[in-house]
């Protein structure tokens, strides 16, 4: 195996491994056991545990910002991008449920920077620029966007963090009445909303 494949497989064995038990819970024993390694292998390719679970969470943050960033695209009707990043963020959670559990999980390694709340706030961000245009579209106060791609996002995250568990009802389901509470609003709730695009 060459020095890039053991890499890889060592990240594999640590990220199942993080996400099944946690990072204080994770040994480097454990880890190199499961790789059929030594422990001296792991260290000599991260220098320990810590610096293996910064390139897993690393890894996870890109992926899952390109995805949301990809649905967050412009010009595009804000019902829909709204659609797009409810279904972004839940596809990540069903083709990635062990990077979905590392992110969600408090480190210390990953407090200063990488975690998901850290995530979420680059993600509102990229929102509130979007809502700011569509409030002054509909002479709405601008500044209020910011508030809104808050409250936006959240809801949209921790669902995501019950749906990582609850896995019922279907993805599209539950990214149709997240989006029918975020578009509509408590007093105009469709009896049975329906994602309008499909892929």
């Amino acid at each position: 195996m060459t020095a890039r494949e053991r890499r890889e497989q060592l990240l594999d064995v640590g990220r199942a491994l993080f996400a099944e038990r946690g990072f204080e819970a994770t040994s480097v024993e454990e880890i190199a056991a499961r790789a059929n390694v030594s422990k001296p292998v792991v260290y000599e390719h991260f220098g320990g545990k810590e610096g293996m679970y910064a390139v897993i969470v690393d890894r996870e943050v890109e992926r899952l910002l390109s995805m949301l960033t990809t649905a967050l695209a412009p010009n595009r009707h804000p019902k829909i991008i709204v659609e797009r990043a409810a279904l972004a963020l839940l596809d990540y959670i069903e083709s990635n449920t062990d990077g979905f559990r590392i992110l969600v999980r408090d480190s210390p390694v990953a407090q200063a920077s990488g975690t998901f709340s850290s995530l979420i706030g680059d993600v509102a961000t990229q929102v509130e620029h979007l809502l700011a245009d569509q409030f002054e579209r509909r002479d709405l106060d601008p500044a209020t966007a910011p508030i809104y791609a808050q409250m936006l996002v959240g809801m949209i995250a921790l669902t995501g963090q019950w749906w990582l568990e609850a896995r019922s009802p279907d993805k599209r389901v539950v990214a149709a009445h997240l989006v029918n509470l975020a578009w509509n609003g408590l007093g105009s709730l469709q009896g049975s909303p329906a994602i309008r695009n499909p892929r």
